[in-house]
């Protein structure tokens, strides 16, 4: 019988919620109510024609329940930065792994190369051919993912869906809102692409954030065997937290 809270999991591009937090399947259950939401256009979900984070936050605010504990990656961790800003009384804690939201660094070289880098692929790249595309984008984000081919039926699945992304490079994160939150965050990265470590910096200053690096797994940091405890160290702390704030 699950005793813990609520810990929501939200998956970036590409693969969807099994794969991405295949490690936290496999070491949290007994701690937490798993919740890993398969977002519009992954397996077994229909293909999509488009892909906006800013509805995907809007889907993923009516999912949350008082207490959750949210955590994203990647293309998802910006859906949960901004679901995190939109209903800051909900979560208990925010958990966000490399979000590709560059606009929070703009003005860091690195941070303003990936986005344009990223603009130019989406716009330039071999829109025709999933496959190229997506080797092409898993080097644009500094991944060491191998994938094979020809693509399993779910891999192209993500990859067309890749391709109908609203960019991240657009999002626009309230930083002052996630700020004034209640909530503690932490923010963690995998110190293996300059652009991820700027942004992961700045919300750590301006959100007054834990940080965690966990290097050795590219973009897939909680993937590292250290992840799940320092996650749930964090949840316990946040949990701590909450109960003071409900006895005042």
């Amino acid at each position: 019988m699950v005793r813990g809270p609520r810990l929501v999991l939200v998956h970036g591009s590409v693969t969807g919620g099994r794969p991405t937090w295949r490690e936290q399947r496999r070491g949290l259950p007994d701690r937490f109510e798993l919740v890993i939401p398969e977002r519009a256009g992954f397996a077994p979900n229909p293909p999509v024609e488009r892909v906006d984070f800013e509805e995907e936050a809007e889907r993923l605010t009516a999912l949350l329940r008082p207490g959750d504990h949210l955590v994203g990656h990647s293309y998802g961790g910006v859906i949960a930065l901004l679901a995190a800003a939109a209903a800051p009384g909900l979560l208990a804690s925010l958990t966000a792994i490399e979000p590709p939201a560059t606009r929070v660094a703009a003005g860091h070289p690195a941070a303003d190369r990936f986005a344009a880098a990223g603009a130019r692929w989406w716009a330039e790249g071999p829109r025709d051919d999933p496959e190229a595309f997506l080797r092409g984008f898993l080097r644009y984000v500094g991944s060491d993912y191998e994938a094979p081919s020809p693509l399993t039926p779910e891999l192209e699945q993500g990859a067309r869906t890749l391709l109908v992304e609203r960019g991240p490079w657009e999002a626009e994160i309230p930083l002052d809102a996630l700020a004034a939150a209640p909530f503690p965050t932490l923010v963690v990265s995998g110190a293996h692409h300059p652009a991820f470590d700027a942004i992961c910096d700045v919300l750590e200053e301006r959100l007054r954030a834990e940080r965690l690096v966990l290097p050795g797994h590219a973009h897939m940091p909680q993937l590292h065997p250290r992840f799940n405890d320092a996650l749930v160290a964090f949840v316990e702390r946040a949990e701590a937290q909450a109960a003071v704030r409900r006895g005042r």
